[in-house]
């Protein structure tokens, strides 16, 4: 399900700063489930599945040179007796060990999946334009295509969490529109792809779209003896464009396949900013094949070139323009928004901006404070502040705890709501009060009372 998640509650820290004493993120399958549990094992024959797996490859492995070294890797084995098991699962292992040795390609592997691989044998041929099946349409509906979640972060930054790029059609588009109504209203926006695996080329197509002109060259897909397929932006896009917004996609290891195209291309065209770790190196296109005794191999049958680089990604990934920890991306991301979006704003918004993204900056790497932490916990009238975990808190009567962050040396915003900071006087080693300093600008002093 699709959830609108307003991060940071600025209601309530507007209530618990207040004057008042009232408490107030047709589509390769690239992605396979989990191989199902192997029944009582039972006769098979090994040599008739390894004769499969060879013949495949040989007539749609994506790199005709590397036909004959898979080959090879897999007679040898087969002559060595390596093959020679009872456990439809430790052939499925060997030979997947033995592929990924020989070529290092995260879209070709082998697997014991009877179920899959029932229903990839009595699945009819289609066309790679044919229209999404009513099981693939409700599928991607309970996944909701894809589109994790969208939240407002402060700023008015537009987040976006989509965790693989699903396609069914239409539907997709429409949810897709509905998403990208929601980040245009931004003034900068965030897409994340630190768990998306790959997916479907329309979904990215679709999503790209909204960042660059009309006919944009993206991608030439080259599949098998086909003739090359050269993919631009589309020309028109019910939600309109986004065009020139600052963009920032967090992208780790995981970051693969399709999803590693949508980041190719954000580089490539230097139309954001990517942030994290360099993706995985999956950018072949994979098709599956049903083979005997139960087996299910996945093989790259296409290749995929960036129009902005020439380049594909396989084994060599995307590389971030700003590179840190899978989980400092996010608040990187934050930082450089804030930042940019602060260097051009009005003088009433630049104010907020800055101190947004010194909050920020705070988080990431913390400021030394004056005193212990335990100097600035206690009772100030209605308001009470506790070290819990490590970190400073706020509550004013029985309000909801809010975490504060250190911004200076003797300063703490609220995480928040970082507008509105707490400045404290000390005395002796020990602090007397703090003025409560609002989003407005407006101060009031609290003593210390316990």
């Amino acid at each position: 399900m699709l959830r609108f998640v307003l991060m940071g509650s600025a209601a309530a820290v507007a209530a618990a700063t207040a004057g008042s004493a009232q408490p107030g993120p047709a589509a390769p399958r690239a992605a396979m489930a989990p191989a199902a549990p192997a029944a009582t094992a039972a006769p098979f024959d090994a040599k008739a599945a390894v004769a499969e797996v060879r013949r495949v490859l040989a007539a749609h492995y994506v790199l005709p040179e590397m036909r004959p070294k898979l080959d090879a890797a897999l007679a040898k084995a087969l002559a060595e007796g390596r093959y020679d098991v009872d456990d439809p699962r430790l052939l499925a292992e060997r030979i997947n060990a033995d592929l990924a040795a020989a070529g290092h390609d995260r879209h070709t592997n082998f697997r014991y999946a009877p179920e899959q691989a029932a229903r990839t044998a009595s699945r009819p041929p289609q066309a790679d334009d044919a229209p999404p099946t009513a099981d693939e349409i409700r599928r991607a509906q309970r996944r909701n295509h894809g589109l994790v979640a969208l939240k407002l972060l402060p700023g008015n930054v537009r987040y976006m969490d989509t965790d693989g790029f699903v396609w069914a059609g239409p539907t997709t588009a429409a949810a897709y529109d509905n998403a990208m109504r929601f980040l245009a209203g931004g003034d900068a926006v965030i897409i994340d792809l630190r768990h998306n695996g790959g997916g479907s080329p329309d979904a990215v197509q679709y999503l790209v779209s909204h960042f660059v002109a009309p006919d944009t060259p993206l991608m030439t897909f080259y599949m098998g003896a086909n003739p090359a397929e050269k993919v631009t932006a589309l020309k028109t896009l019910p939600a309109g464009r986004l065009v020139g917004k600052p963009l920032y996609v967090l992208t780790s290891g995981r970051t693969a396949s399709a999803a590693e195209e949508f980041a190719g291309h954000v580089g490539g065209y230097r139309i954001g900013e990517l942030i994290g770790e360099k993706t995985a190196g999956a950018g072949f296109r994979n098709e599956f094949f049903a083979v005997p005794e139960g087996f299910l191999l996945s093989v790259s049958v296409g290749r995929a070139v960036l129009a902005s680089t020439g380049k594909d990604w396989e084994g060599v990934g995307i590389a971030p323009t700003t590179a840190v920890p899978v989980d400092r991306a996010l608040d990187v991301a934050r930082l450089h928004a804030m930042q940019r979006l602060a260097a051009t704003a009005a003088p009433e918004d630049k104010r907020d901006l800055e101190a947004m993204a010194a909050a920020i900056s705070a988080q990431l790497d913390p400021v030394a404070t004056a005193l212990p932490l335990d100097a600035y916990a206690g009772r100030f009238g209605d308001r009470t502040l506790r070290v819990e975990g490590g970190r400073l808190t706020y509550q004013r009567a029985d309000g909801p705890k809010l975490p504060l962050v250190a911004t200076g040396p003797n300063a703490f915003a609220f995480e928040e709501e970082p507008t509105a900071r707490l400045e404290f006087t000390a005395a002796g080693g020990a602090t007397t009060g703090f003025d409560l300093v609002r989003g407005d600008g407006t101060r009031q002093a609290i003593a210390r009372t316990g």
